[in-house]
């Protein structure tokens, strides 16, 4: 278990897949939990002078013009996540549900919500006594934030709805579960149901751990394009770095030299070196830096964006430093939207469905290359498929990457009787995302034992000393084929070592 990590502070993405897994707890430093109170109180101060604020003693959405009487407000709260919590579909991962409620209590503590200090104990308690609730993932527009998906999350605060430990598969009533972790329901106060749901957090979480599987996934597809090089004997002379002088794109800059690095000293290219008679490779080959180096640059956009939104507060209306009365106010806007995330989201599906497409690519001149490897890589061809039907299953895959390449982000439909009307889409761009990613991680892996089984037919030469590593480390998880065999649970595998960095140098 590494170090705590410390609530109100900015984690990237790597502190954030930590503590979704499980990884490192939370702590909340006296520092924030000081701000937390005392901007509570201010608040108080202000809500005792009955001043009029959206989501704290008024109605919601289209109702914001409505005043809630004071013996109310605390019934506001509940009636809010009661209402709110129409979620449906398949749950969240615990992955998932955990990286929400972490994102949550991130943004709580760094003091803009005017919520109770208490508050923020209770959702890092649930994070670190791995309490997972039960979160359904279709419901959201992405503004005003993922309002259903939190909405579960915090029934289960106030002691309903359902929840279960990490790793468990049922799902039992919350009270059950908070009494096993020993987690005493919490009883809102003003603001603090609102605070729990106005906000990106189910987006980020989704989205965030679909990205940081696809930045592992990354690395295995350039050592993968390198492998497939190498089995289909191809030429390194297009990953010149003087060539990518001349268009510097840093992904293709990047790329170019991993591709280099991965195939220096091998015994297979050094063998037909001499009495090479192609000059160019398919593109699937020559043009790696290129068309995966611009995926890569996409990915990194994309992860800008999202650590960005791990920084920022997305509540509403926030609680801000002012002129006002105890020097504070209550400000209306609108940083629950998720624009920016759905965009990102967006260009890294289309751009990892590129990166399966040319995956794709190169399966078929593996399985097709008659004068390098032998048909469908099989030992007894006629007798045997070989890799003939894992090249369609790739096809699929690719197929149905194209559908979901789809922008979310394109379309909005108006809600809230039109005082939400225009909305982000960002928790469908996400989901979408996360089925890419990981169907791109199958693509790539059906490429990755198909070009193992081709660099292992040049035997007894060897290709660089990374492959040769790499490919000791699958056969660990896939053995080499005898003969035909079922493909599917190797599929899967690999797949999944691939977006866990089994395979990162």
């Amino acid at each position: 278990m590494t170090k705590p990590f410390l609530l109100g502070s900015t984690p990237d993405i790597v502190d954030f897949a930590e503590v979704a897994y499980g990884f490192r707890r939370l702590l909340i430093p006296p520092k924030a939990l000081k701000l937390i109170a005392g901007r509570r109180a201010k608040l108080e101060a202000l809500l005792a002078q009955d001043r009029v604020m959206y989501g704290i003693n008024t109605g919601f959405g289209e109702l914001a013009s409505q005043r809630v009487s004071r013996e109310n407000l605390k019934a506001l709260q509940v009636n809010l996540i009661r209402s709110h919590a129409c979620g449906v579909g398949e749950p969240l991962e615990d992955a998932e549900a955990a990286a929400l409620t972490f994102a949550r209590a991130n943004e709580l503590a760094m003091g803009n919500s005017g919520v109770r200090p208490v508050l923020v104990k209770r959702l890092a308690d649930l994070v670190n006594k791995g309490v997972i609730p039960f979160i359904p993932s279709k419901g959201s527009v992405g503004a005003s934030g993922d309002l259903a998906p939190s909405a579960h999350m915090a029934l289960v605060l106030i002691g309903e709805g359902y929840a279960k430990f990490r790793g468990e598969s049922s799902w039992r009533p919350a009270p059950a579960v908070l009494k096993k972790a020993g987690i005493k329901p919490i009883e809102l106060a003003e603001k603090e149901g609102l605070a729990l749901i106005n906000g990106t957090q189910a987006m980020k979480a989704v989205g965030g751990l679909a990205l940081f599987e696809a930045m592992n996934l990354f690395s295995a597809a350039v050592l993968t394009g390198a492998m497939s090089l190498e089995a289909l004997k191809g030429t390194p002379v297009a990953f010149d770095p003087r060539i990518h002088a001349l268009k510097p794109h840093l992904g293709q800059r990047d790329v170019a030299a991993m591709l280099l690095a991965l195939l220096k000293g091998s015994q297979i290219r050094a063998s037909h070196k001499s009495s090479d008679k192609r000059v160019q490779d398919p593109y699937s080959l020559r043009c790696m830096p290129q068309a995966m180096g611009a995926a890569s640059d996409a990915i990194e956009y994309a992860l800008g964006v999202f650590e960005t939104e791990f920084a920022s507060v997305t509540d509403n209306p926030l609680v801000v430093p002012g002129k006002g009365p105890g020097g504070i106010e209550v400000l209306s806007g609108g940083n629950f939207h998720g624009q920016a995330v759905a965009f990102a989201a967006d260009f890294a599906a289309i751009a990892i469905t590129a990166l399966g497409n040319i995956s794709e690519r190169r399966i078929a001149q593996l399985v097709s290359d008659f004068k390098v490897l032998p048909p469908f890589l099989a030992r007894n061809p006629g007798l045997e498929s070989g890799f003939m039907i894992a090249h369609v299953t790739a096809a699929a895959l690719c197929n149905e990457n194209k559908v979901l390449s789809h922008p979310a982000s394109a379309d909005s439909i108006s809600t809230s009787a039109n005082k939400e009307d225009f909305v982000s889409m960002g928790m469908n761009a996400a989901l979408k995302l996360k089925t890419v990613v990981r169907n791109t991680a199958r693509i790539y892996a059906i490429e990755l034992i198909a070009a193992a089984e081709g660099v292992e037919f040049h035997r007894p030469l060897k290709s660089s000393r990374r492959i040769e590593s790499a490919v000791a480390a699958l056969r660990k998880i896939s053995p080499a084929f005898k003969g035909d065999e079922v493909f599917s649970e190797r599929i899967e595998a690999v797949a999944d070592a691939m977006l866990t960095g089994y395979f990162l140098p």
